[in-house]
């Protein structure tokens, strides 16, 4: 599960840090406030190519960052630890963790 997801310097957005509790989450805004660009920055985070046009506008560099707590996901555990992401008995939450 997502559980933090921040974004700097990426497309309009110059600082954004979302949090999200368990249960459904939704993004609302207006036209134009950045909900699809969010929804981008998490893309690539999962592998998605991306471009140095994806730098906010006089920004050196864009930063993204994603938190995930895949305690509860046998499946993502073993997948990690079969790619050597994630040490054997590892607690795999997001507890106490930062970006």
């Amino acid at each position: 599960m997502l559980v933090h997801l921040q974004i700097r310097n990426f497309a309009i957005i110059d600082q954004l840090e979302l949090d999200f509790a368990a249960g459904m989450s939704a993004i609302t805004g207006e036209t134009g406030a950045g909900k699809s660009i969010a929804v981008d920055a998490l893309s690539l985070l999962l592998g998605d190519r991306a471009d140095s046009s994806v730098i906010r506008h006089g920004a050196k560099s864009a930063e993204l960052c994603a938190l995930f707590d895949v305690s509860a996901l046998a499946p993502v555990q073993k997948w990690l630890q079969e790619r050597e992401l994630m040490p054997p008995d590892t607690v795999p939450d997001a507890t106490g963790l930062e970006c």
